[in-house]
């Protein structure tokens, strides 16, 4: 657990979650009990972004951060704003997700230009964010954040040698630093506070396509269902549940385990929902053979 310091500024959004400086140094995107969306969005974000984590997908490291009610009563700038009323954030323990270096010299983007995708360095992981979206039923479309993946030099030979992951797109090693993207916000999976499963053909796909260049038939999901079905267990699931607060559940402890019982059973019907999407009048895999 961390302990938020100071707000930095108010983030987009339909949570109205706020940018602050907390106590080991870093940044988090702080969503609060009281936000606008539902509080079980809270849990959602904490269990979506441990399980993601597991499959082997770039998320964002994520915390409980402890909101100090002094520091809320001194900034004004942390409250939630509705259609006819302005109120307080909640004080106590809120979700965080770090953010990916210091916001003054970090540049981030929502989106990049079909050219720039082609230097994302684990643009593979598309096909497993498709892989965790449609097993948790994320019901918004899959945000991800990009941003340069700075080149090091390495001691021996003073060339510049990038982070190795194995899927660079051909020639990226020339052309500099290349880009990665980090998957962000599980606040709707599991239909944010419903906590069902109302599952679409569309759901779950990002919202371009050349993404899934890559994608040449099922066996490109192979390596993700086959960590869906290892790495996620009922003891996996289990140890996310108890570092989630009971506040942020309202102390609904069945329902919780509900959904993981949910989550557990899902596992077998991810391929059907996969081909769902590929069959769709969209037809995202445009290299499927």
């Amino acid at each position: 657990m961390v302990r938020a310091l100071e707000q930095i500024r108010r983030m987009r959004g339909g949570a109205q979650s706020h940018l602050m400086r907390c106590s080991d140094g870093c940044f988090y995107v702080v969503k609060f009990q009281n936000n606008p969306q539902h509080p079980r969005v809270l849990v959602n974000e904490l269990l979506g972004t441990r399980l993601a984590s597991r499959l082997g997908l770039t998320t964002a490291p994520v915390e409980v951060v402890e909101v100090d009610a002094e520091l809320i009563r001194l900034t004004p700038e942390l409250c939630i704003e509705l259609p006819r009323s302005r109120t307080a954030c909640a004080a106590g323990l809120q979700f965080g997700s770090r953010y990916p270096g210091d916001p003054r010299e970090l540049t981030l983007h929502d989106f990049l230009p079909d050219e720039k995708l082609r230097e994302v360095e684990n643009l593979h992981e598309f096909a497993g964010m498709l892989v965790f979206d449609k097993w948790t039923c994320n019901t918004n479309g899959r945000q991800t954040i990009f941003f340069e993946q700075a080149s090091r030099t390495g001691p021996a030979t003073g060339k510049r040698d990038r982070i190795p992951t194995g899927d660079a797109m051909p020639g990226a090693a020339e052309r500099g630093p290349a880009y990665r993207t980090e998957m962000i916000d599980q606040g709707f999976c599991f239909n944010a506070g419903e906590w069902n499963f109302p599952d679409a053909p569309l759901r779950g796909l990002y919202a371009r396509n050349r993404v899934y260049e890559g994608v040449i038939g099922m066996e490109s999901f192979g390596p993700w269902l086959e960590r869906l079905e290892r790495n996620i267990t009922e003891k996996a699931l289990a140890q996310i549940v108890e570092e989630i607060p009971p506040a942020w559940y309202a102390d609904e402890y069945d329902a919780v385990l509900r959904l993981v019982e949910q989550l557990q059973r899902r596992k077998r019907r991810v391929e059907e929902l996969i081909l769902s999407a590929k069959n769709s009048n969209r037809a995202p895999f445009a290299n499927w053979r």
